[in-house]
């Protein structure tokens, strides 16, 4: 696909984000990978009013070389990259859902929502909660860096989820899906639930795999 495309395409999806509630004022932030480097979202913009001209354009050694300037989140969105050399793309937002149950205190860090349906272990599969950091902090994106990639979403405490994806749409469907998930986890505290056995997962996962 050639890069005057995936401009269009950025703009167009985060625009589809903003549109529907999914990011708010000059929250959140997309990127995708080129042959030479990356395109992002940049800084101090709403998802609702990019410009495809002026995306912040990124090299290979992810020096920002063109373009409005770099989101500070930029060094996330790389160490996601840096440890998935298959991922084409990475969403990145302040879903409300999705913030209000990294803000939760009994969650495993290991892998925050059980299995409540197919569609999420298809599109998500599981989810590592990385600690606390300030945004745009080296060492929230170290963290990131550090935890294995046989995931491609994570959920940053008290901040809200990032997740890759072989391409934007998928990296979009797949943010969606997590958001949709942790509304129902939400809505379903305090009942007794039944989500999809270890077994029932595992075929899933098998059938669909989802590693990036």
């Amino acid at each position: 696909m050639s890069e005057a495309k995936l401009r269009e395409d950025i703009v167009r999806l985060a625009w589809s984000i903003y549109d529907r509630g999914l990011t708010f004022g000059a929250s959140g932030n997309i990127s995708v990978r080129l042959d030479d480097g990356w395109l992002m979202t940049p800084t101090g913009t709403t998802m609702g009013d990019l410009d495809p001209a002026r995306l912040s354009r990124l090299d290979a050694d992810g020096v920002h070389v063109e373009g409005d300037p770099l989101t500070k989140e930029a060094v996330l969105h790389l160490a996601m990259y840096d440890r998935r050399p298959r991922a084409g793309a990475v969403v990145h937002l302040h879903s409300t859902h999705s913030v209000a149950v990294s803000c939760l205190h009994d969650i495993d860090p290991s892998d925050v929502l059980p299995p409540l349906t197919a569609c999420y272990v298809m599109r998500v599969g599981w989810l590592p909660l990385v600690p606390y950091f300030p945004p745009g902090d080296v060492n929230l994106a170290r963290a990131v860096a550090e935890m294995d990639g046989d995931h491609h979403a994570v959920l940053l405490a008290n901040h809200g989820p990032v997740v890759a994806g072989r391409t934007l749409r998928d990296a979009v469907n797949a943010t969606e899906e997590l958001e949709e998930t942790d509304r129902l986890f939400l809505a379903l505290q305090g009942m007794r639930t039944r989500p999809l056995s270890s077994d029932q997962a595992a075929e899933i996962r098998r059938r669909f795999p989802t590693e990036v």
